[in-house]
């Protein structure tokens, strides 16, 4: 009887610990997701730049982006057929709010801008933008 007692009371236990890191199912998890993306190459100096875009129907899954490799391949097509410009490396940084995704890009842009030799290039938002992948 001792151990039918133990065995219970470790079940539920088990209960009760699962159940608590399920998500409640009445609350909204959903928040925006901004993103921008860069492409840039190691044998040429032009480094190319999206504007900070809101992706539609997008939820964080853990803080991370679902599908971002994706996103990072449409930018890396786009560039390949639309731009000529092949063999980029393609990047794609994300946040729940447009103010640190602001903050986030005049950081990354930093970066490129400190070596004097970059040409930042802005690609226009009407010729490019991330879509939700299928099946997402």
């Amino acid at each position: 009887m001792k151990y039918v007692r133990i065995m219970l009371t470790v079940a539920v236990m088990l209960a009760v610990c699962s159940c608590s890191s399920i998500p409640f199912i009445g609350k909204s998890a959903h928040k925006s997701v901004y993103a921008f993306g860069v492409a840039a190459s190691f044998t040429d100096s032009l480094v190319y730049y999206t504007d900070v875009q809101l992706l539609d129907s997008v939820t964080l899954l853990g803080g991370a982006l679902p599908q971002q490799k994706l996103y990072t391949y449409q930018l890396q097509n786009y560039m390949e057929a639309n731009m000529g410009k092949p063999h980029r490396t393609c990047m794609i940084y994300y946040k729940n709010s447009k103010k640190k995704t602001d903050k986030e890009m005049t950081k990354v842009l930093g970066k490129f801008k400190k070596k004097k030799s970059n040409n930042l290039i802005h690609i226009d938002p009407k010729e490019f933008k991330f879509t939700k992948p299928e099946g997402q």
